[in-house]
């Protein structure tokens, strides 16, 4: 393996940034039983770490009067549960809370890894051909399509475990016309048009693995390039100030992709006295 060169270990990452922009390809580092290892998966490995020692940091064993490292967590998950109860139901929110805060953690400290120390500005290879060592995992498409899949299992899991198979396929293909309201003729014709959008959603169900990867991954990938083209052009001041944005851009994404995931749930699941009730046990 080639020597890996340090251009800055301590500098963050839009100080030295260059025009060269960043390579859309991750690229792999070594093998591990013959499995490459990028350098976005070199990423998660060593933020995932950090936030397992944080937490334990931070919290320890949790006590009935908490620390103030065990206060600060606490208060930052029953914000986002109070954000997500509506979304999904009182019924439901104790269920999915885990998976959709894990979204939101993770893919948050995912999009600010790019400003780190060290990201993006630590290279190896030979010179006039650098490439990254380290790079923001959700820069990555394959990150992001990893986590749409999981989002997708997870809406799997929780539509058919709690509010049932007959609830989906009556939410996506019954007819919700009242009888009582209608004539015969026009149900019944209502009812091939409830079909026909049911048609229509589950064409846009199988699309939202593309539409929540792609969403992600292009603002991730596009602020990291935007911040190397200005480093290319005016050093310094001006990519930081676009790193300043790039906090936003990165909390809003983290926070809309956690809010597609449970508003995705909350549609079949988060019925009053619905079929979720039934399956709380």
């Amino acid at each position: 393996m080639r020597p890996l060169f340090f251009l800055s270990l301590l500098a963050p990452a839009f100080v030295l940034a260059s025009e060269e922009g960043v390579n859309p390809k991750a690229t792999d580092l070594f093998e591990i039983g013959g499995i490459p290892v990028s350098n976005s998966i070199l990423t998660t490995w060593i933020l995932t770490a950090l936030i397992i020692i944080a937490i334990r940091v931070l919290v320890g064993s949790p006590k009935i009067v908490p620390s103030k490292g065990q206060a600060l967590v606490e208060n930052m998950a029953s914000g986002l549960r109070d954000a997500l109860e509506p979304i999904v139901g009182k019924s439901m929110i104790g269920k999915v809370f885990p998976t959709l805060c894990g979204f939101f953690v993770f893919i948050l400290l995912m999009n600010w890894s790019g400003l780190l120390p060290g990201v993006g500005t630590i290279k190896y290879g030979e010179p006039g051909h650098w490439l990254d060592a380290i790079r923001p995992a959700t820069s990555d498409l394959n990150t992001t399509l990893a986590l749409s899949a999981i989002s997708f299992v997870a809406w799997t899991y929780f539509v058919l475990r709690y509010a049932g198979f007959k609830v989906l396929i009556f939410d996506l293909f019954g007819n919700k016309a009242d009888k009582k309201e209608l004539s015969f003729p026009m149900w019944i014709m209502l009812s091939f048009i409830f079909l026909g959008v049911g048609g229509i959603e589950v064409v846009s169900i199988a699309f939202r693995l593309i539409s929540l990867s792609f969403r992600l991954y292009g603002n991730v990938y596009g602020g990291e390039n935007l911040i190397h083209a200005l480093g290319g052009i005016a050093p310094y001041v001006i990519p930081a100030v676009a790193g300043l944005l790039e906090v936003l851009v990165g909390l809003i994404q983290a926070f809309v992709f956690t809010l597609l995931s449970a508003v995705y749930i909350g549609l079949i699941c988060n019925h009053e006295g619905g079929h979720d009730e039934e399956h709380a046990h």
